[in-house]
């Protein structure tokens, strides 16, 4: 690979990131697939930090139903997936089940909307800036997110 290929290379790169940071269409940054039918395309862009190993995000997906007293949860996993030709990764919720729900008793009986979550596995995920974090999920889903942060005190085990 010549100097003149490699200049190029980084100077599309540089590119595409000037883009992502300065609130590009989705498409300008690559060419993430339509969403298939009964699915939406959710993304999110995240803010630049100083230290982003120090960071997670949270997606926080699921859908407002009406709920009594007991703990409600769909269940789903987020899969990763990698755009192809370009590396960049995409997370796709195939399938959503439940609601499950405990069993207690509501002496109130008393019944109100709230936001059930969907728990499982792969909804932490790692932070990055550089990229929007692009999801597909069924039509009937809403993506929330929350970012975490380490702490800046670190503790030492104690060998007993």
């Amino acid at each position: 690979m010549g100097s003149s290929t490699i200049s190029t290379t980084i100077g599309l790169i540089a590119v595409t990131l000037s883009s992502i940071a300065h609130g590009a269409k989705l498409e300008d940054v690559a060419p993430f697939p339509k969403p298939e039918k009964g699915f939406s395309r959710q993304v999110i862009h995240l803010a630049p930090q100083t230290r982003e190993d120090d960071f997670q995000v949270q997606i926080l997906a699921g859908k407002i139903l009406e709920v009594d007293c007991n703990r409600q949860r769909l269940g789903g996993i987020l899969d990763e997936k990698n755009l192809e030709g370009w590396g960049y990764p995409f997370y796709r919720l195939e399938k959503v089940i439940g609601p499950m729900s405990t069993l207690m008793a509501c002496p109130d009986g008393k019944r109100q909307q709230d936001f059930v979550l969907v728990v499982g596995d792969g909804f932490m995920l790692r932070y990055n800036s550089k990229l929007p974090i692009v999801l597909y999920v069924p039509k009937d889903i809403e993506v929330r997110y929350r970012v975490w942060s380490a702490s800046s005190k670190v503790e030492k085990a104690v060998e007993e």
